[in-house]
């Protein structure tokens, strides 16, 4: 019997060296390795399917920018200024952080991010969920390859 999975079939290409080197320039960051690493196997999803990670869209490097730019823009304006978020260890309390780069979305403002602002105690590269209605930070994984293969292994069990 075989099974399809439409999310699988809605993955794009692999990114270019020069997507990846685009996104970290606009970004301002060097992204960690091992997510450069799934970006060189697919560019995020096409956005015509559900999302591949748990209703999530996997996002293509100029997705985590578009993203990425609206908080940004949101940061710059001073809208987060009066509010806390609660933060597990190693976490910074911020709402947003421009060192959070999304690499999901929900369609809803809701995100897992890389973290490469780490708190004291986190790890940079770090996976954080970052919802933008509540207040917890919570850490998915202590890196991205730590994340994606609990993912891997949950979804093909």
């Amino acid at each position: 019997m075989e099974i399809r999975w439409p999310a699988l079939d809605d993955l794009n290409p692999p990114a270019t060296d020069a997507e990846i080197t685009t996104l970290e320039q606009q970004l301002g960051v060097t992204l960690p390795a091992d997510y450069v690493q799934v970006l060189r196997q697919h560019n995020g999803q096409r956005g015509l399917a559900d999302g591949l990670f748990d209703g999530q869209e996997f996002l293509s490097t100029q997705n985590v920018f578009a993203q990425w730019r609206i908080w940004k823009g949101l940061h710059d304006a001073g809208e987060f200024k009066a509010l806390h978020s609660s933060p597990a260890a190693g976490v910074r309390d911020d709402w947003w952080n421009p060192r959070w780069i999304p690499f999901t979305h929900d369609g809803g403002g809701n995100h897992l991010c890389l973290d490469l602002d780490p708190a004291e105690g986190g790890s940079v590269g770090q996976v954080i969920a970052m919802w933008h209605d509540a207040a917890e930070r919570t850490v998915e994984g202590r890196s991205f390859g730590e994340w994606f293969g609990r993912w891997l292994t949950r979804t093909t069990a």
